[in-house]
């Protein structure tokens, strides 16, 4: 039995160390991807054509948006409408929504 309790905490520990690989190897979402270009995106809420987009406003980020899946402070973080990529916490696009 300490020998399947061994295993498990090892199998869990390398599981982790590739999960943490994993999320560290996305790369951020290129500006000028056709996917950004469709939805406005910028790495920085500043740079928004607010004459392309006149319904933005500041302190509209990703980091604020519903879709944003990093946590409050986070530099960056996952969004379903970017797959694999990493958005910029600080950036902005035309499919912001307010979280909460």
């Amino acid at each position: 039995m300490n020998k399947m309790r061994r295993t498990f905490i090892m199998a869990a520990a390398a599981g982790s160390a590739v999960h943490s690989w994993a999320a560290q190897a996305q790369r951020e979402v290129d500006e000028n991807s056709a996917s950004a270009l469709a939805l406005g995106y910028v790495s920085d809420a500043i740079k928004t054509d607010i004459k392309k987009f006149p319904w933005s406003s500041p302190g509209q980020n990703c980091s604020s948006c519903i879709s944003f899946r990093g946590k409050a402070g986070d530099a960056g973080g996952g969004c379903p409408l970017f797959t694999d990529q990493l958005v910029a916490g600080k950036g902005w696009c035309s499919a912001w929504a307010k979280k909460g």
